[in-house]
């Protein structure tokens, strides 16, 4: 292993073996694929450790805001570079703040390390989408999941919030990561409307970055 003076330097050699991360995770209610944390570790991993550098996440505050911090350190020389990203719980309870620590995990590791996901799309011109608007479901008090109609038209309506709040691609591979588990618990005809309205929005950033 070749010795490197700082964090900097190490990282800057582990970069030049780095590849885009491959998406290896399937939304099932979508069909699409995303980057989730576990491919963005097996895209980095080897080249970090080949040049001494270790990579590591701490929940903590900063000024009272709940914090996800990575951190890449540099044992030989002792130096390290850290990213604070906000932990963001949409769902008050363990399941909500799993897919946040998760969520925040990715973005902090992807930001130290510059990788990116590879886009399985292509290049080309994105074609107008159709607009979908969302769906009120009416259905029996409790669905199938048990769901009352209160729950299913707030997780929708949060969903479709969360994704109008999606500014770039990777923002929609995060979307589908942390919605996973929520669009399963919804009825077909929810999850039509939210893949309508995902679909029109990955072709206008497509469309934005083309």
């Amino acid at each position: 292993m070749t010795e490197h003076k700082n964090i900097y330097i190490a990282l800057a050699a582990a970069q030049t073996d780095m590849g885009g991360v491959k998406k290896g995770s399937v939304n099932p209610a979508f069909k699409s694929k995303y980057a989730d944390l576990a491919d963005v570790v097996a895209a980095v991993s080897p080249a970090l450790n080949a040049q001494g550098i270790a990579f590591f996440h701490v929940a903590t505050s900063v000024e009272g805001e709940r914090v996800m911090r990575t951190v890449l350190a540099h044992g030989p020389s002792d130096t390290r570079i850290e990213c604070d990203v906000p932990l963001i719980v949409t769902k008050n309870d363990m399941q909500g703040y799993k897919s946040a620590t998760t969520y925040a995990k990715r973005i902090g590791l992807e930001s130290l390390t510059g990788v990116a996901p590879a886009d399985d799309d292509g290049n080309a011109a994105a074609k107008a989408a159709p607009r979908y608007a969302p769906v009120n479901i009416d259905v029996a008090p409790l669905d199938a999941n048990g769901k009352t109609n209160k729950e299913i038209r707030e997780t929708s309506d949060r969903l479709t919030r969360m994704l109008d709040n999606c500014s770039t691609l990777d923002d929609l591979d995060g979307w589908l990561e942390v919605s996973s588990d929520d669009l399963d618990g919804l009825p077909e005809d929810n999850r039509v409307s939210l893949r309508g309205l995902y679909k029109a929005r990955r072709n206008k950033l497509k469309a934005i970055v083309a």
